[in-house]
């Protein structure tokens, strides 16, 4: 009886082409600014640099201000 071997199929791995900075640059910047927002609503907002009035904004980021070490009252 005659056995038949195969070779297994060649494995190929894709090719992982490297991100430019250029296209990685805009969006660095965008969650940069981002996040720089999100900092100042929870820490300074409703503060001595407000920019909106009243006390919604920081009842909304209340429990974030504690959490990350801001005081608030």
């Amino acid at each position: 009886m005659a056995q038949s071997t195969a070779a297994p199929a060649p494995t190929t791995q894709p090719a992982v082409a490297p991100l430019p900075l250029k296209a990685l640059a805009p969006w660095a910047v965008f969650f940069g600014v981002l996040m720089l927002v999100l900092l100042y609503f929870v820490g300074a907002e409703q503060g001595a640099t407000s920019v909106l009035s009243g006390e919604g904004v920081h009842e909304w980021v209340h429990d974030a201000r504690h959490l990350l070490g801001f005081p608030c009252h």
